[in-house]
């Protein structure tokens, strides 16, 4: 990966960059949803992109722009599906903002791959490096000239101080890093005694579940506007190749969409926004449906259960019988669904939370429980193997997996589960996919861009089961 990158292929308006750390915790969340909500509130047309598989902090550089933020994954999807979705997205928007993940150099190996750097020269992107400056002053220095050495061909255009202590602490840092590096310094962010993104499980709380998200987001756009130097930040960024315009095809008759339901709200919340646009582009019209509130499941041709939080709504979920009623009489009926992490949990028999257990939908006779430590946490590579209603036997599946949650008691068998896992822990034994007629609910989250066959699966099914309706 590397060369002249995708930016410089054509000439537009659009200008982007990278923001990356150290490592994680450096304060490139707060950076980047800063920038963000700054950039947007002067009116700008800000397009946010997440690299990785995460849903909470694009969730909240999606709420700081004002527009849906996408995942830029090069684990999860080819190089032509990347390319081609960053094209598409900024189109038409004037400033692109590229949060990375973990450290600037991280990837899945040593040599770094899917790196966030291999990134940022595959998109001929510049870095802004966010660097924790606590209790260090001229060794900082050495850390960017490092990553400026490391390899030659990622360009650092800009670093921002964060954590600073004393004024006289950000000139020795700056003046250091600016000296032995000459990078310049666009920004210092004094050290806060309140966190600006509340902790909880692998990472911040997301928006849905954080009353206070709105003015969070106008707090860190507050302090990018007093820390950061906006001007020279942009400045920096480079040109992005957006996809051209095509023709439009003529209009021809097209069957009616299916109702394919979401359920979101405070429980479920993790959707790819490349997931749901792909099921409507496969013929859906989606339904979203608030599984705390909702007396029952409204009429649908199809069901998908995002993952999420269900443990801190387990008593909300437990307590709306007539919904979960619904819903297991409707899967009994044949209604396909599709069910990831959370909504897996949600239809099994019970989660235990303490000495307290929540009765939740029952399709499945899986007892789930809560540890304090990950029980999964990664990329994961599935085989389709048993009989299921979306994959093909033979069918490899690329996904990722972050829980808590573990299966406590389960009366089945390993080799009743539709997907081995060649690589990732899955619902047990290194096998995933509980199934119940036209259900299929596993552990592993999936990116349409990368499962390219799951929304034309998805939509498939759901068209059947009108049709069989009548």
């Amino acid at each position: 990966m590397g060369g002249k990158g995708l930016a410089a292929e054509e000439e537009c308006s659009v200008k982007g960059l990278v923001i990356a750390g150290l490592g994680g915790g450096s304060g490139k969340s707060v950076v980047a949803v800063g920038l963000a909500a700054a950039f947007a509130g002067q009116g700008r047309r800000v397009v946010p992109f997440k690299k990785g598989p995460d849903y909470i902090d694009a969730g909240w550089l999606s709420l700081a722009a004002g527009f849906p933020c996408y995942n830029l994954d090069p684990y999860l999807m080819p190089p032509e599906a990347l390319a081609h979705s960053f094209r598409t997205h900024v189109r038409r928007r004037e400033l692109v903002i590229i949060e990375g993940n973990r450290g600037l150099y991280d990837g899945v190996d040593a040599e770094g791959t899917f790196s966030t750097a291999e990134l940022a020269k595959t998109l001929g992107l510049p870095v802004l490096l966010v660097v924790d400056c606590t209790k260090t002053t001229r060794t900082m220095a050495a850390m960017v000239l490092g990553c400026q050495r490391f390899d030659p061909e990622v360009k650092i255009g800009g670093v921002i101080l964060n954590r600073v202590g004393t004024s006289r602490h950000e000139a020795l840092v700056r003046e250091a890093v600016e000296h032995y590096t000459g990078i310049p310094v666009l920004g210092a962010i004094p050290r806060s005694k309140e966190d600006a993104f509340p902790q909880r499980h692998l990472g911040i709380t997301p928006c849905p579940e954080h009353a206070g998200a709105d003015a969070a987001v106008q707090g860190l756009a507050g302090k990018a506007t007093r820390y950061l130097d906006l001007a020279g930040i942009e400045k920096m960024m480079a040109l992005c190749a957006g996809e051209p315009e095509t023709q439009r095809p003529e209009a021809r008759e097209v069957e009616e969409p299916v109702r394919i339901g979401i359920l979101k709200d405070a429980a479920f919340q993790f959707y790819y926004a490349e997931n749901l646009e792909a099921l409507i582009r496969c013929g859906a019209q989606l339904v979203e449906i608030n599984a705390l509130a909702a007396t029952e499941l409204p009429e649908l041709d199809g069901l998908y259960i995002g993952g999420g939080f269900p443990e801190t709504s387990a008593r909300a979920l437990s307590g709306n019988v007539s919904f979960r009623a619904s819903l297991k009489r409707a899967a009994e009926a044949g209604l396909p669904i599709y069910a990831e992490c959370g909504g897996l949990i949600y239809l099994g028999e019970s989660m235990v939370l303490g000495d307290e257990a929540f009765p939740l939908v029952g399709l499945f006779p899986v007892r789930f429980g809560l540890m304090q430590k990950p029980q999964a946490h990664g990329y994961t590579v599935l085989v389709a193997e048993g009989e299921n209603p979306y994959y093909p036997a033979g069918t490899e599946i690329k996904g990722h997996e972050f829980r808590y949650s573990r299966v406590e008691e389960w009366g089945g068998e390993a080799v009743q589960l539709a997907l081995r896992m060649e690589r990732g822990v899955g619902f047990c034994e290194k096998r995933d996919g509980l199934v119940f007629k036209n259900v299929l609910a596993l552990y592993t989250h999936i990116h349409a861009l990368g499962t390219t066959t799951w929304a034309p699966a998805l939509v498939a099914k759901a068209r059947e089961y009108r049709a069989a309706k009548g």
